[in-house]
């Protein structure tokens, strides 16, 4: 049985240059890992040998399909679509990039198995197919060496992956290591309910989800338990999400725009020397919004009044 090649973790770049594959020149002359500068145009892809491990590089700024479960569970995807298709949908459900190329025999092997694998998945897991003789780039962004070469992303972050024919039960594992267990299904299913006891139990079946914990600090926020909110959000990193919530318990709401400027406008005096102002200074500028031309003005001002 062909052993699988894991990779795990790795970021995609925001961006590649020219393609060009490991172990032939780059642009300008540049060398991959395998050896000198030879040409500047990729050298074949061979059928890849079982067990040969393929290293998975980076790759953006290469053209939005929103997956709905209607729609077929398998793409064509080129360097054009791949930032759409792949990277942007991978942040939505789990995507399986398959690398091939209509001359090569395991392709066509392994092509129907893992189409019908992740066919079963009822729309849990979408399947990208790219023809690496037409798509350049996409084959040159993993570094791809040999075919089929297959990876999973998550998140614009490749989890998963191997390279070579695989049988069916060794590609269902394979997809099924994507797949949300029975109790990370609950707990979507109850942040999605968004009630104060739903809530609790999928903080109890998951104690640092952080839609139930944001949702639920804010629920309790427009029930005047400010603290408890506040305790809550501690329980996970600051994102914009949980300072936005941090800021309306600590300030409460305030649903006028103007009354917010008003405010801004009367603690600006006494930001330099009182810590309290400080601080609901900027938990406004947080309900206030980045979008709101005034909140980068403000910043400004707020930056001369300190320094």
């Amino acid at each position: 049985m062909p052993s699988m090649s894991v990779l795990t973790g790795v970021p995609l770049s925001p961006s590649v240059g020219r393609p060009y594959l490991t172990g032939h020149a780059g642009p300008s002359g540049a060398t991959g890992a395998t050896g000198p500068a030879r040409s500047a145009r990729p050298g074949p892809i061979r059928p890849a040998r079982p067990g040969r491990e393929v290293n998975a590089a980076a790759l953006s700024n290469l053209a939005d399909r929103n997956h709905d479960p209607r729609e077929p569970a398998m793409i064509d995807v080129t360097d054009a679509t791949f930032e759409t298709d792949v990277l942007d949908k991978s942040v939505e459900l789990p995507v399986v990039v398959d690398l091939w190329a209509p001359w090569c025999g395991p392709c066509k092997t392994l092509g129907p198995i893992i189409e019908q694998v992740i066919d079963d998945t009822d729309g849990q897991v979408l399947l990208a197919k790219v023809n690496v003789d037409d798509n350049p780039a996409v084959a040159q962004a993993f570094q791809v060496q040999g075919i089929p070469a297959v990876y999973a992303l998550k998140d614009r972050k490749v989890v998963d992956g191997f390279v070579g024919a695989q049988g069916p039960a060794e590609v269902a594992e394979f997809v099924q290591r994507l797949l949300p267990t029975k109790e990370q299904t609950e707990v979507e299913r109850l942040v999605e309910l968004g009630d104060e006891a739903s809530l609790q139990q999928a903080l109890e079946l998951e104690p640092d989800n952080e839609d139930a914990i944001v949702t639920l600090a804010e629920l309790w926020v427009a029930d005047d338990k400010a603290d408890d909110a506040l305790a809550l959000l501690a329980r996970i990193p600051e994102t914009p999400e949980t300072r936005r919530v941090a800021a309306l318990a600590r300030t409460g709401f305030l649903l006028e725009i103007d009354e917010i400027v008003a405010k801004l406008d009367g603690l600006l005096d006494q930001v330099k020397d009182d810590d309290a102002a400080r601080q609901e200074f900027v938990d406004l500028l947080e309900l206030l919004g980045p979008d709101d031309p005034r909140t980068a003005d403000y910043r400004k001002q707020l930056t001369r009044r300190l320094f």
